[in-house]
C-alpha cells in the first residue's frame, strides 16, 4: 500500500509539470493509495488560498469513495521531533513519513527532502 505525499496531489490539482505522471501512478494503484489527514488539511488550505474552492469540493467528492485517510495516533506524535532532529524534516514531511512507518506503507513523493533517508520505503516520482 502507498501513502501519497501532499505534493503528489497538489501536482495534479494545480496542473503542474508532473501532473500526468502523478495521475498515472494513482490510476494504476487506486486500490492501494491512502493519504494522511494532514495532507487533506494542507490541500484544503492551499486550494482555498488560491480561491479554488470548487476544485477542493471536486477533490473531496472524487477521493471520498476510494482513498483511505489515515491519522497518526497521539502517542506517536512525540516521535515526529526525532525525525526533525535526525533528518531536518519540516513538520508536514515528518508527519507523513511517520504515518508511512506506523502503517507500514510506501511513501510516494516528489520531495527531495526525503532523499537523506536511506532505510525507508520511499518511492520518488
Amino acid at each position: 500500500m502507498y501513502l501519497l505525499d501532499t505534493n503528489i496531489l497538489l501536482e495534479i490539482l494545480l496542473n503542474q509539470r508532473k501532473a500526468e505522471k502523478c495521475k498515472e501512478f494513482i490510476d494504476h494503484n487506486i486500490e492501494e493509495v491512502t493519504i494522511s489527514d494532514f495532507s487533506l488539511h494542507s490541500i484544503g488550505v492551499i486550494l482555498l488560498r488560491y480561491e479554488k474552492e470548487e476544485a477542493f469540493n471536486v477533490f473531496i467528492r472524487d477521493i471520498a469513495p476510494t482513498f483511505k485517510i489515515l491519522s497518526l495516533p497521539l502517542s506517536v506524535y512525540a516521535n515526529i521531533y526525532e525525525l526533525k532532529r535526525e533528518y531536518d524534516l519540516d513538520f508536514d514531511d515528518a508527519y507523513n513519513f511517520k504515518i508511512s512507518e506506523f502503517f507500514n506503507l510506501i511513501l510516494v513523493t516528489m520531495d527531495k527532502d526525503f532523499g537523506i533517508i536511506k532505510d525507508a520505503d520511499i518511492l520518488f516520482l
